[in-house]
């Protein structure tokens, strides 16, 4: 390297300087013969897609469900719910606990809107993680006024009004018995 008249070594200097050197380096290497073989590179996989993340906000301005529609559920231990066209051995393997229930959710406490609420995003939770069968637990009213379920009735028109709900009976004591009711849910899978 050449200093200038400032002392300072010059760009030009150190590029011609590092090319000889280079030069110097490849002086005995034969360049390969040309090949017409194309190397073709695998792709890189595509990303996993990831569900968007839902809030309760965001599931009940959503919500469709209305507090309107009434449909006839006996009360007692045979209330129950079968989407039209299914067997009714679904809703029997339901009742004895042929699905491993794999989420729950508990409204106690909660007002008519807020279980609404809650429902629809658990519900949308559910089958986006593709759950099968859920628990629901709604409370027997105990803690109301005349000590008579509010929600229980609320819960059964609202889930009847999901596409995605296949079945819904009556929880066994274990689960919560009258104040619970295990659910069925398309399969997402």
């Amino acid at each position: 390297m050449k200093p200038d008249k400032k002392g300072l070594t010059s760009d030009r200097t150190i590029n011609e300087e590092e090319a000889a050197l280079f030069r110097e380096a490849m002086r005995d290497v034969i360049p390969l013969t040309p090949s017409r073989q194309v190397v073709h590179r695998p792709k890189p996989p595509r990303p996993i897609p990831r569900p968007a993340v839902q809030t309760a906000t965001t599931a009940a301005s959503q919500d469709t469900l209305s507090d309107h529609v009434s449909l006839e559920i006996p009360d007692g231990d045979g209330w129950a719910y079968l989407r039209p066209g299914l067997p009714r051995q679904t809703l029997r393997k339901l009742r004895r606990g042929h699905w491993k229930i794999q989420a729950e959710l508990d409204m106690h406490g909660m007002t008519q809107d807020q279980a609404r609420y809650a429902l629809v995003a658990f519900l949308d939770e559910c089958s986006r993680y593709g759950a099968r069968c859920v628990c629901i637990i709604h409370g027997r009213g105990l803690g109301s006024k005349n000590h008579e379920p509010v929600l229980k009735l609320k819960v059964g028109n609202w889930l009847a009004q999901r596409h995605d709900v296949l079945a819904f009976c009556q929880a066994t004591p274990e689960y919560g018995g009258r104040g619970a009711v295990l659910v069925l849910l398309k399969s997402t899978v």
